[in-house]
């Protein structure tokens, strides 16, 4: 299979998750099921069901965020430099708007547009690797065709 490229930040936060559900939250569960045991019949013990669903979940997050911590590449961006790639915080100005936008080219696993973790599959992230400073980037979203001037490249 292929490596998933990360951040270290990324990569510490999945591991922080990973470890805060196997230690806290999987054995909360199993606790809140054997409680709910203890109430009588299974069929109709709405909080038994509750929690196996819950137990359900979080069993499946442990696999998925195995998974992709066993595939994870971490990359270093401050040992990278030059035009756009991965890892690359960018400063953009939308051309028709002069808003400015910051974004860090991230791993899909740890990408967040509210914080300004852009994921590197994304049409704007892959538009923008390999272009510098000053370059123009047309980007198809699904709002329509948008137009960034690149201003700055940062590798932090």
């Amino acid at each position: 299979m292929d490596k998933l490229p990360m951040t270290r930040a990324g990569y510490t936060a999945l591991e922080a998750e990973l470890k805060q559900l196997k230690s806290e939250e999987r054995p909360a569960i199993i606790e809140a099921i054997a409680s709910a045991r203890e109430l009588g019949d299974l069929k109709e013990n709405a909080e038994y069901h509750s929690a196996r669903e819950k137990q359900g979940f979080i069993e499946g997050r442990i696999k998925e965020l195995e998974g992709v911590i066993g595939l994870a590449e971490v990359i270093d961006p401050t040992s990278l430099s030059g035009s756009i790639k991965f890892g690359a915080t960018v400063t953009l100005v939308d051309e028709d708007t002069d808003e400015e936008k910051t974004w860090q080219i991230v791993g899909e696993h740890e990408a967040n547009v509210e914080k300004g973790l852009l994921n590197i599959k994304s049409p704007l992230a892959r538009s923008l690797i390999g272009k510098e400073e000053g370059d123009s980037v047309e980007v198809r979203t699904p709002g329509g065709e948008k137009s960034y001037e690149v201003l700055a490249i940062d590798y932090k």
